[in-house]
């Protein structure tokens, strides 16, 4: 089994279980850019799992019951970061973001079914939420996928509800640089896309 299909397997396992306990949630990070960006090599399962503020300790109990934690701490780790590090029977890493903030309870109400190959479906973030995750994130590999999205979804993208949705979070962050760095990208992505 190559890599991503292993990768795409194991969210498959994280999905039943939050299927099962009903709980609301979409797959974010690389699997998002598998569906919304250029595929590339992923090597760990990322979601947010919508919790709330408070009432952590369940969704974090139950998951701890069904799949294996990555540290010795890591209900207490989860309860601080807000991310519960965790991995499948497979050793697959599975972060799991602790989601409260209204744009993460967003982001899972806006989260539509990716068909990964027929009769296999994943709920992955909207093109629009993954590059605010990857803005947030701000990581070199995040603002090259932010570029790929950008261009592979070149005039379907929603951008004044990136640009809204990054404000606040910006703002929590307290940094704002990042907003004209995705106006750089933006226009560096129409004038290539011109000129082709």
């Amino acid at each position: 089994m190559t890599a991503l299909p292993k990768i795409l397997y194991a969210a498959e396992v994280v999905q039943q279980i939050c299927e099962e306990y009903n709980w609301r949630f979409c797959f974010i990070g690389g699997l998002a850019v598998q569906r919304w960006g250029e595929p590339r090599f992923t090597q760990d399962v990322d979601l947010t799992l919508l919790t709330g503020f408070g009432q952590e300790e369940p969704f974090i109990d139950a998951l701890l019951g069904r799949l294996h934690p990555r540290t010795l701490d890591a209900k207490a780790f989860a309860l601080v970061n807000r991310v519960l590090l965790l991995k499948t029977s497979d050793n697959v890493p599975v972060d799991v973001a602790l989601g409260a903030l209204p744009f993460e309870e967003a982001c899972i109400t806006r989260a539509t079914p990716w068909s990964w190959i027929p009769g296999k479906i994943l709920l992955t973030c909207s093109a629009e939420d993954l590059v605010v995750h990857k803005v947030f994130a701000g990581r070199p590999l995040d603002w090259l996928d932010v570029e790929r999205v950008l261009t592979r979804q070149h005039g379907r993208i929603n951008l004044p509800q990136v640009r809204e949705d990054l404000r606040p979070l910006l703002e929590l962050k307290g940094t704002h640089e990042a907003l004209a760095q995705l106006e750089t990208v933006i226009a560096a992505v129409n004038d290539r896309l011109r000129k082709d």
